[in-house]
């Protein structure tokens, strides 16, 4: 009983950090329609510039986080403004070709920079465990939980009661009918691509606290793409309760079937696995928008 609740709290938590860089995926899909295939790779840099803050330059926690956010706000204002926005009316095969270039190009630049394969961050939450019932959990999951959970509800907020965050919904819905208000489209792109890179930043510290950081990270991205898949491309609320499903079934799959069937690797493979079963089931996901497109 003690593992099983240990599985569940640590598989729920995990998979709130997925659904918190999802949500970056979501967030573009619905603003601009592109599907940033350069998540992974994201996640991946912010992980590696949060090292070089703390502990290559010394810097403390909070300024060195600081670093990383405001980094993030830039990377996202770059790939938009440079990379994207020249090919905006452009045919979609261009704008997932750009994304996945630029995924291979930030992987390189990781390795030319930082060619170590694993790194270790210094200790930003307590050590000590917390026993819940009989489960006795690292509080490294408790806090990412809890910093997800929270930016969950501000995101919220922001969506629902700030002009900026309606006029994001409201481009989700309809660019043209936003345009004729008088709200410049480009400038939701750019928020909503600095909103995905400072989501994946912080997912990538969370991430980075527990396991420390490796180029396992771009796995994370690929992961936090099955929580899209499950949840729905268009849906916020998807991504939110589609993440916490993928951590449980992977941090259960790799703690009982990996000893079924003496299957080191299969935690990684299941996500992957529940994207082919969604599809087969339900192409747009748990509470994606279903559309019928004339051929």
């Amino acid at each position: 009983m003690a593992e099983l609740l240990q599985f569940v709290i640590t598989g729920i938590a995990v998979g709130m950090v997925y659904a918190l860089i999802a949500l970056g995926f979501v967030l573009v899909w619905k603003s601009s329609g592109v599907a940033n295939l350069a998540l992974g790779q994201i996640v991946l840099l912010s992980s590696w510039i949060t090292y070089a803050a703390l502990v290559q330059m010394g810097l403390t926690i909070w300024i060195g986080f600081l670093v990383v956010i405001i980094f993030a706000v830039f990377l996202g204002w770059i790939i938009e403004r440079v990379f994207l926005r020249p090919l905006i009316a452009q045919p979609i095969l261009s704008l997932i070709t750009v994304t996945l270039g630029l995924a291979y190009f930030i992987q390189g630049i990781v390795v030319f920079l930082w060619p170590v394969s694993v790194a270790a961050l210094p200790r930003m939450f307590p050590v000590e465990p917390i026993r819940i019932g009989p489960a006795v959990v690292s509080q490294q999951y408790l806090w990412a939980a809890a910093i997800s959970l929270f930016l969950f509800i501000v995101l919220s907020l922001f969506f629902r009661f700030s002009r900026m965050g309606i006029a994001m919904r409201a481009t989700a819905d309809d660019q043209r009918a936003v345009q004729a208000c008088g709200i410049p489209v480009t400038r939701i792109f750019t928020l909503s691509w600095i909103f995905a890179c400072v989501l994946a930043a912080v997912g990538g510290v969370l991430m980075s606290s527990i396991g420390g950081v490796t180029f396992g990270l771009v796995e994370t991205g690929l992961k936090s793409f099955s929580v899209v898949v499950l949840g729905g491309l268009d849906s916020l609320l998807g991504a939110i309760i589609g993440g916490p499903i993928i951590g449980l079934a992977e941090n259960l799959g790799d703690g009982y079937l990996s000893r079924i069937i003496g299957w080191a690797g299969i935690k990684e493979i299941i996500p992957f696995f529940i994207i082919i079963i969604v599809m087969f089931i339900k192409p747009y996901g748990l509470f994606g928008e279903e559309r019928v497109e004339r051929i």
